[in-house]
């Protein structure tokens, strides 16, 4: 009997679990077997081999993530940039141009200002709140568009109907990096884009043990892109499918909680003296507050505020909290703070973090599952600490 599940919290627990289950066995059992017997394959990328990302456990991984985000097929990848660069390497070819969202995760940038030349492939950034201006910046032989749904580090929500409304209006591939939001607040597919990648090292693993991606869409995307991947290697280990398969079964409890702790930390933030802008698309204050609500179920467990005293403020700030890490990453049930300007965005010319409004002294902050009382509590004591002249 084939089972539809409506809802995403059962969707996470039951979807693509193999039916019959494997000897009984409740969870999903680690196939630690680089290669399995011939039977009959026709296509080489059918084999079944680790490389070809096509094991039972990515199988069965790919069945529940193509379930989360309401696509034909997904694919998992040994690290999110594995998933972004097999991506956009699939999607264009040499002379090929892209437009890109003006804010990235720091890895997309480098990828794009860095790496694009010698492939041959050209970009351009746009504005996500400018629709206005994106029609400049085409080309004859611009193929694709890439975007965040809240721009990493700044929050930022960009204009998505507008977006892929531009996309299918100029033949575009629309392309989305959903980690921030995670499938829990927001399924771009469903909105009408193409493809959603993921960092599957945040919030779908969520404890902050493993690197992996995913990218997912139509069967005929995803398919080309798995052959891509074949090639440059990027394949995800089967102990590691294992853990992102456990670890995404408590995806919808984990950012539910994070969802709401946030809300709350960034409204303390935002009233308190010391704090001069925080950076949330749950607050009110936020400019693109409305449009959050309408596209999200909930607003995510990432923030960024800054300090009015500036850069020794801020490192002060780090040094005296306690219950947060300070560490790069985020999306794990830990509290996680860091300055993107020494590590996600350290890659940017200071003038390219200057000019988005990445300032030196801007904290961002993953909200863990810890009880909210006593971040909050933490972060008071922490700002109590910093010497009035700090500057």
């Amino acid at each position: 009997m084939t089972r539809n599940f409506k809802r995403i919290e059962t969707k996470l627990i039951h979807s693509g679990e193999p039916e019959p289950r494997i000897q009984g066995a409740v969870s999903m059992p680690i196939f630690q077997s680089a290669m399995f017997e011939y039977a009959g394959e026709t296509s080489y990328h059918d084999l079944q081999y680790i490389r070809l990302n096509n094991t039972p456990n990515h199988l069965a991984l790919h069945e529940k993530l193509a379930a989360l985000e309401s696509a034909e097929a997904a694919l998992v990848t040994a690290s999110g940039m594995a998933a972004i660069s097999a991506t956009l390497l699939t999607v264009l070819a040499s002379g090929d141009h892209l437009l890109a969202q003006d804010c990235l995760y720091g890895g997309t940038h480098d990828f794009l200002t860095k790496d694009f030349p010698s492939f041959g492939l050209s970009y351009d950034f746009i504005n996500g709140n400018d629709p206005e201006s994106w029609k400049r910046k085409l080309r004859p032989n611009t193929k694709a568009i890439y975007v965040e749904p809240m721009t990493n580090p700044l929050l930022e929500v960009a204009d998505h109907r507008a977006i892929v409304k531009f996309a299918k209006t100029h033949g575009l591939v629309s392309i989305i990096d959903n980690t921030f939001a995670s499938p829990v607040n927001f399924r771009p597919l469903e909105w009408g884009f193409d493809l959603s990648v993921h960092s599957c090292t945040k919030y779908l693993n969520g404890h902050s043990d493993i690197v992996a991606g995913a990218v997912s869409g139509s069967a005929n995307r995803i398919e080309p892109i798995k052959h891509k991947l074949d090639r440059l290697g990027g394949s995800l280990d089967p102990h590691a499918c294992f853990l992102l398969h456990r670890g995404m079964k408590t995806l919808a409890v984990r950012v539910k909680v994070q969802n709401e702790s946030a809300l709350r930390i960034a409204e303390f933030l935002e009233k308190h003296p010391r704090i001069a802008k925080v950076n949330y698309p749950g607050l009110q204050s936020h400019l693109q507050h409305q449009r959050a609500r309408d596209l999200f179920d909930g607003f995510g467990g990432m923030l960024s505020f800054e300090l009015k005293e500036g850069v020794e403020a801020a490192e002060a700030f780090l040094r005296n909290t306690v219950l947060p890490i300070i560490a790069p990453s985020l999306g794990g049930v830990e509290t996680l703070l860091t300055r993107p300007a020494t590590t996600s965005h350290s890659g940017l010319s200071p003038e390219d973090r200057q000019r988005l409004g990445i300032t030196d002294s801007l904290i961002r902050l993953s909200v863990g599952i810890e009880a909210t009382e006593e971040i909050i509590e933490d972060f008071e004591r922490a700002l109590q600490l910093i010497p009035k002249n700090a500057s």
